[in-house]
């Protein structure tokens, strides 16, 4: 389930032979259980597997159907395959084996190019359809699995990693200066182009067809800014919300192995790794087991957290492997750019190297992170729920919110929050725009070349887009910003590809689609209560974890 390639020629020639094996042998790491290949004249596909399921154990890429009009390559999993299997099923639909590219495959000869509407999971996928003579790609929705193509009119070109596409003979390595200005002067903005000029990534959440006529793209999901929840009450919020995490992290844990969950003294992979093993403890687990890491930073009172991730132990009952964190000198970061030709990472990144080898020579395929937690759970302004609460009219909630906050913070603070993190952000735009103006300072990077400022300048007016208007709550436009924003998206993809070398499978339920609709859908009150952030998660997670 780790990597794939592909070559296809819309001009009529065949691939020349030996050049997709080329690539797939660029990333021999995502395919430990075995590396394959399906050449028809001018479609040429590979795969790296990585058997992370049960169902992978019977999967074997690339995958046809039984005429070999459509193909299929897949770096993924799906999560709801039991709905899935049982759905296509009903539709009379033939299914050779319990695979996770069957499931896919089946659903598109099913739904065709809305088949991604029936899909869950992290994904990157690409269909080759005979019949159409096209080729349909996708990538999961929030871009937890990579995808990196070429296209020059005649010749589309993919692959999970740049450099298996930089292998190929005609694909020249320009290096692109706009992004080594946002790299540089650490200001993203791009979320579809890479380090070489004329290669470029999916977004995620987008779907892009090929064919002889040119290259589509299309998005097919975003959050539903105006969903309602079923919840009447915050203790009809709090079940959902521990019900809805219950479920994404057993999906998650499914595997032939045991899973390992990292465990930091934080409120969100100790959250994970708690809720895990509660679902082990009541035999709601499709995994053989579930092994907990954290990293050892005993000599480093600032970063050590073992006294937590030790009381989450002790609390389930249950040992928390110690790893000491990894450093690297510098030359191993220009040697990762070098090889790869991407952003190397950074330092509180490959700090894990140690603990996800650990996992992995323990036997673990997959690792589960508790990234997104101070995304989706916990980041929203001070005091934000003020201007929520005001702006929709709900009195009754903003004296709530009065209350609660005058029991901790006192009743002067307390108003001074009203002022400023209620009313200040309803202000009339033409007064907030001077104050902002008084404010702003002249950003320029000395160390950037007058060029790179220039490009980089270009790239903020030409590449910066504001949050839409219309909205539900004011918090969600930080909440897209989250989701759509250029840094996150590398962040993700560094991370992934960090894990693959390691022959692991990375996965993060609080990054799941359904988890981020429902931030999207959830007031901030809850999120955030004076200075406790996290609120609903922590209320949500009593009794499964040590007094928070």
């Amino acid at each position: 389930m780790s990597g794939i390639a592909g070559i296809i020629r819309f001009d009529g020639a065949p691939v020349e032979p030996g050049l997709v094996e080329k690539m797939t042998a660029a990333m021999p790491y995502r395919g430990p259980d075995g590396i394959n290949h399906w050449v028809k004249g001018s479609v040429a596909l590979g795969q790296c597997m990585l058997r992370t399921t049960p169902e992978s154990l019977e999967e074997t890429q690339p995958l046809a159907n039984e005429d070999e009009s459509i193909v299929l390559v897949m770096d993924g999993r799906v999560d709801n395959w039991e709905e899935l299997r049982r759905e296509l099923l009903g539709r009379g639909a033939a299914l050779r084996t319990r695979s996770d590219a069957e499931l896919v495959l089946r659903a598109y000869e099913t739904w065709g190019r809305e088949c991604l509407a029936h899909i869950d999971g992290d994904f990157a996928l690409v269909v080759w359809d005979a019949r159409r003579q096209e080729a349909f790609c996708a990538r999961d929705r929030v871009g937890n699995k990579p995808f990196n193509y070429s296209w020059d009119g005649k010749t589309f070109i993919f692959a999970s990693e740049l450099h298996a596409i930089l292998e190929l003979p005609g694909i020249k390595a320009v290096f692109n200066e706009c992004m080594l200005a946002e790299y540089l002067a650490d200001e993203w903005y791009s979320r579809d182009e890479t380090f070489c000029n004329g290669v470029l990534r999916l977004v995620a959440a987008h779907q892009l067809v090929v064919d002889a006529g040119g290259a589509r793209m299309e998005r097919y999901w975003q959050p539903d800014l105006w969903a309602k929840l079923p919840c009447k009450n915050d203790e009809e919020y709090i079940e959902h919300y521990r019900e809805l995490l219950a479920d994404v992290v057993r999906r998650m844990s499914r595997s032939h192995q045991a899973v390992a969950y990292e465990v930091s003294g934080g409120l969100d992979s100790s959250a994970l790794f708690a809720m895990a093993e509660h679902l082990r403890c009541q035999q709601n687990i499709p995994a053989p087991a579930i092994k907990g890491y954290a990293l050892d930073f005993h000599d480093d009172p600032n970063a050590n957290e073992l006294n937590y991730s030790r009381a989450v132990g002790q609390h389930l009952g249950v040992p928390i492997h110690e790893i000491p964190p990894t450093e690297m000198p510098v030359s191993w970061y220009r040697k990762w750019a070098e090889r790869y030709r991407e952003f190397p990472g950074y330092p509180n990144g490959v700090m894990a190297i140690g603990l996800r080898t650990a996992a992995r020579q323990a036997g673990c395929r997959a690792i589960v992170s508790g990234v997104g937690g101070d995304e989706w759970l916990g980041m929203s302004s001070t005091g934000a729920y003020y201007a929520e609460e005001l702006a929709a009219g709900q009195w009754r909630k903003v004296y709530a919110c009065l209350q609660a906050d005058g029991r901790e913070l006192g009743i002067r603070k307390t108003l001074w929050w009203l002022c400023r993190y209620g009313v200040v952000p309803l202000l009339p735009e033409p007064i907030k725009a001077p104050l902002r103006k008084v404010r702003r300072v002249d950003k320029r990077d000395p160390w950037l070349s007058s060029h790179l400022q220039e490009t980089l300048e270009r790239r903020r007016s030409q590449l910066y887009k504001p949050v839409p208007v219309r909205l539900q709550r004011r918090a969600q436009g930080m909440q897209i910003q989250i989701l759509e924003g250029a840094f996150d998206a590398m962040a993700r993809e560094s991370e992934e590809r960090l894990c693959s070398s390691l022959q692991l499978e990375l996965r993060k339920p609080l990054f799941n689609e359904k988890l981020i609709q429902f931030a999207f859908s959830t007031p901030e009150r809850l999120r955030s209560r004076g200075h406790t952030t996290k609120w609903l998660h922590r209320q949500a997670l009593k009794g499964l974890l040590p007094a928070l």
